[in-house]
């Protein structure tokens, strides 16, 4: 079983408050149960065994986009936030107070010591996490989880400083606008390596670590979520750091198809399985 540091339910509820107040997010550090005694968090540490919550985790449901939307207050929304094939994207938003119900920290390293929102996954992904980078460690892949949970408010500042800093069609292209973001679904994981000193860039598709990503994630139920060439489809640029959890099966159809999730959920794919 592997090991994952878990949240208490503190960290949900403070997040919760922190969302509907319009407060700050408050600080991880005391919520979460380990400090990371001056090395990459996760490593050297002791962690809480986590079964992954089932009754939050709804399987994911072969249905066509058409069919997991709906209406609200003028906002296409979707209906399966919870489910871990959930698709979002820049025409399909979350619920505006959607927090994922099982967001637990992987015990795995980051590339910083901040106890912040941005350690969290959802419990299963979490644990498939770890099990993805203890394979990648065994074969000499070094890799670091740099980005995970972001809440709406987080969100909403990271896309706002993105137009302030490099304009408006650089932050479409590369961030989405809160309640838009993979990331508040708490399945995504932006991943990179020692060789790309963990930086987010489209190069760290020719590292050892982006080469070994794109080739292995899938049998740890990930997905690099958008593709080269997919532009038009998914709506953002190239990011082969980005890693969205769906579950093994799922995962080696889309990679092994070269599939977007748009391209998965479609209705001409649904009618052709």
């Amino acid at each position: 079983m592997n090991k994952i540091r878990t949240s208490s339910l503190a960290i949900v509820a403070a997040l919760s408050v922190a969302l509907l107040s319009g407060c700050e997010p408050p600080s991880l550090s005391g919520l979460l149960s380990s400090e990371s005694n001056g090395q990459p968090a996760g490593e050297g540490t002791q962690s809480t065994t986590v079964e992954p919550n089932n009754e939050a985790t709804v399987r994911p449901q072969r249905a066509s986009l058409a069919e997991t939307i709906k209406d609200v207050d003028g906002v296409p929304t979707v209906t399966n936030a919870t489910d871990l094939s959930v698709v979002v994207n820049k025409q399909r938003a979350l619920p505006g107070d959607y927090i994922p119900p099982d967001l637990v920290e992987p015990n795995v390293p980051f590339p910083f010591d901040e106890k912040v929102e941005k350690r969290l996954l959802r419990a299963e992904a979490a644990q498939a996490l770890e099990e993805l980078f203890a394979k990648a460690k065994t074969e000499g892949i070094e890799l670091y989880a740099v980005s995970g949970y972001r809440s709406y408010k987080t969100q909403k500042s990271l896309y706002e400083t993105y137009v302030k800093t490099q304009g408006a069609e650089h932050a479409a292209a590369y961030s989405a606008v809160p309640g838009k973001s993979e990331h508040q679904t708490g399945l995504a994981m932006d991943v990179s390596g020692y060789d790309a000193n963990t930086r987010l860039e489209e190069s760290f598709a020719e590292t050892p670590e982006g080469i070994w990503l794109a080739a292995n994630c899938a049998d740890f139920g990930f997905v690099i979520r958008y593709l080269k060439g997919k532009e038009d489809t998914t709506g953002y640029a190239y990011e082969p750091w980005h890693l969205r959890y769906v579950g093994k099966e799922m995962a080696k159809e889309i990679m092994a198809g070269g599939l977007t999730l748009e391209d998965y959920f479609s209705e001409a794919a649904i009618a052709h399985k």
